[in-house]
């Protein structure tokens, strides 16, 4: 019988979540599926939530560790290799580390690679494999909020991991017009060269001020980590947030930024950074899990309703 399906001869149990040290997980044979996190600002995150609950409707115990480098006195690197040796199925990827991420995976997706951001990895007998969820699940955000409304010009501040995915997102949603904005000129222009070359249909450009960059742009999107909590604040005033259109802030904790409070209050059509967390979770989870059943409603419920 295939044991990915038949689970109820699986006791529901309790599991840990935070904590662990990658070189020695203890308690990891309590686990039947051994998931993590690595990144600078998670102490908020609600994905090991996330893949516990989706564990649950599959009668599985998932233990989700979040690990910050600095912390445990270690370099990124030294964590997910020790994660790999530890005995871990996968771990999430987050800031800052989605693009250093990259030489250390094996990348088989050319769209992941043109990409050169990795948020998710798995640990297998073929060694550690990088896929990008953020692509594909802010895609899935956008299509729940405008349905197949195209994004047309775009503002895009922040083009780091995430601010890449996203960009790609937008490319294969019809984006007719990509504006770039970041403190780090040189990374933009890396990425709009790396756009250029994949989606040469869509008009790519480099802008120093992100407020004249949101002048007539149908969506202005913030990818930097500024709104997150412990780094309060917005990279675009209210006041240049007029006009009509939508917004969308990769941001998810809180969910009620001030970048989207802003954009909320110029009329615009606001896409929270949640429905990024929630689809990139579950496009994550069918890889930790090898393609496990989810009920995608009693999810986004069940995870709404926790404290």
């Amino acid at each position: 019988m295939d044991d990915r399906t038949d689970r109820t001869d699986r006791p529901d149990r309790t599991d840990r979540t935070d904590g662990a040290d990658p070189g020695n997980p203890a308690g990891a044979g309590a686990a039947d599926l051994l998931l993590g996190l690595i990144g600078d600002n998670i102490d908020a995150s609600r994905s090991p939530l996330l893949h516990r609950l989706a564990g649950r409707q599959n009668r599985l115990a998932v233990r989700y560790d979040r690990m910050v480098p600095p912390r445990l006195g270690q370099d990124f690197e030294t964590v997910l290799a020790g994660l790999a040796r530890a005995g871990y199925r996968g771990t999430n990827v987050t800031y800052p580390y989605k693009e250093r991420v990259v030489p250390l995976v094996r990348i088989d997706d050319p769209l992941v690679r043109a990409i050169g951001a990795v948020n998710t990895v798995l640990f297998d007998a073929e060694g550690a494999r990088g896929f990008n969820t953020d692509y594909t699940g802010f895609m899935a955000a956008y299509r729940r909020v405008r349905g197949a409304q195209p994004p047309g010009r775009v503002l895009l501040i922040g083009t780091g991991g995430v601010g890449r995915a996203v960009a790609f997102g937008l490319g294969a949603l019809g984006a007719q017009e990509l504006r770039l904005a970041d403190l780090d000129t040189a990374r933009a222009e890396a990425l709009a060269a790396d756009l250029g070359e994949a989606l040469p249909g869509m008009r790519v450009s480099v802008w120093a001020d992100p407020g004249a960059g949101a002048a007539a742009a149908d969506g202005v999107i913030n990818c930097t980590p500024l709104g997150m909590e412990g780094k309060p604040g917005t990279p675009l005033p209210g006041a240049r947030m007029a006009g009509p259109g939508w917004a969308f802030d990769a941001v998810y904790t809180p969910p009620d930024t001030e970048f989207l409070r802003a954009a909320d209050a110029a009329g615009r059509a606001v896409i929270s950074g949640w429905e990024l967390f929630f689809y990139q979770g579950v496009h994550a989870w069918d890889l930790f899990s090898g393609g496990l059943p989810l009920d995608q409603d009693a999810l986004r419920r069940d995870l709404k309703a926790a404290p």
